[in-house]
């Protein structure tokens, strides 16, 4: 790998790992201002309506400037949207400031790899990006589980620190370091020399380019299938993200701080997948996985049904002086089995987009399109989760219509997939 690929890495390890501690800390902070069961998935949807509405001009600005500047103002925006939090603006209002910081530093996260590295390494560096993100996807959904429990929101009792008057409170504050920490290795990011055209003082023009994006990115043969299934399985991975939260509650017993280990157990999962990914599949066998998102859908309808019933109270594995039951701890398999698959699937499709959509427009267009699809994706899928919990649709029922809706999706993308193989010599697109 080039210089610099391992200082990208490091930047999206220390920004990712506050995403993480983000969602667990915003959803203590939600708890703290007493917020009704169905405001938790409104937090990921003011998050994500940035995405949306940016997504015409987030690419120009990835390209417009150097990405590691990009990188730099959109983790100081994050640091903002937490300092907000700490001084009492609502959570979700707070938390869209942060989605602001995420919508630009996307682009510039991925495009920066095709700018960097040749085609052939993109699915080693997507790999190594996606096993970063995971690995702080588990150290971060563990420290912010750990940041709201009982035994910080004691210490906080006693500390009396100002404007920290909850666990919620100090974790929020040390997530803003974090951001803080992850805008500084931006810094030391270098120049990949890549220069693009300003865009940004002709947003009408911007519209229209991203119209054309849009329609390029659907309309090729190759593009379209990764698009479709990489937009699935982004707004259902956001839904199940909080999903597991509830279901662990629902099912398990478990209270937020213990219920965000389950999440960085599905990350081992991610990491695992995405290893076996790197290792075995080439980037001209990318859609050969196409079938591993159907598998995907129906993992998810067997986790709906499992519950601490199905074991006797008494069963579990005595740990130093932690008794361990054994519903808990045959649950992670089940985590890591539902997160392998999700790596080992999402590592080709992204390389396969990032690589055409490359090819096809400029990395910042492509990503930005990408970025809109599924975000809108998000958003569709955490309003239709806000309706089944206003109506009170049990968790368990909830789960299985994901995983259903996701299987028949992407069944459909399978379909769709053979057909474009009778039509294109698919594979001739790859090489481009």
């Amino acid at each position: 790998m080039k210089k610099g690929f391992y200082t990208i890495i490091a930047a999206q390890f220390v920004s990712s790992l506050a995403d993480n501690a983000l969602l667990i800390a915003a959803i203590a902070m939600l708890a703290v201002v007493h917020s009704a069961p169905w405001v938790t998935p409104l937090l990921q949807i003011f998050f994500t309506v940035a995405y949306v509405v940016l997504a015409p001009f987030v690419g120009a600005f990835a390209d417009a400037l150097q990405k590691r500047h990009v990188m730099f103002v959109s983790n100081a925006l994050k640091a903002a949207g937490c300092a907000l939090m700490i001084a009492g603006v609502h959570p979700m209002i707070a938390y869209g400031v942060v989605g602001l910081g995420a919508a630009g530093y996307s682009p510039a996260k991925y495009g920066i790899l095709t700018e960097l590295l040749p085609p052939q390494k993109l699915i080693a560096a997507n790999a190594w990006l996606e096993s970063a993100t995971v690995g702080s996807t588990i150290l971060g959904t563990v420290i912010g589980g750990a940041l709201v429990s009982q035994f910080v929101s004691r210490w906080v009792e006693q500390a009396h620190i100002p404007f920290v008057s909850t666990a919620a409170h100090a974790a929020m504050f040390t997530v803003m370091l974090i951001y803080a920490s992850a805008a500084v290795i931006n810094v030391f990011i270098p120049d990949t020399g890549a220069r693009y055209e300003n865009r940004l003082k002709q947003p009408n023009m911007l519209v229209h380019d991203f119209s054309h994006a849009f329609k390029v990115l659907w309309s090729d043969k190759l593009a379209q299938i990764a698009l479709w299934v990489t937009t699935l399985l982004w707004g259902a991975a956001v839904t199940l993200q909080l999903l597991v939260l509830k279901w662990a509650d629902a099912n398990l017993g478990l209270s937020l701080s213990k219920a965000a280990v389950l999440q960085g157990v599905t990350g081992v999962g991610i990491a695992l997948g995405a290893a076996a990914a790197s290792a075995w599949i080439a980037l001209r066998q990318s859609l050969k996985v196409l079938p591993v998102g159907v598998l995907i859908g129906l993992v998810s309808v067997a986790m709906a049904f499992y519950n601490k019933d199905l074991f006797p109270s008494s069963s579990g594995v005595q740990l130093g002086p932690v008794f361990v039951p054994i519903y808990i701890l045959m649950a992670y398999p089940l985590m890591i089995a539902l997160g392998g698959l999700s790596g080992f699937f999402i590592v080709p499709m992204n390389a396969i987009l990032q690589h055409r959509g490359a090819t096809l427009l400029s990395a910042g267009h492509s990503i930005a399109v990408q970025n809109f699809n599924q975000n809108i994706a998000v958003l569709a899928m955490l309003g239709t989760y806000a309706l089944l919990l206003t109506i009170k649709v049990p968790v368990q029922w909830i789960i299985v219509i994901f995983g259903l809706f996701v299987s028949l999706m992407m069944a459909l993308a399978v379909r769709r997939h053979a057909q474009n193989e009778r039509e294109v010599d698919l594979v001739a697109l790859v090489e481009e």
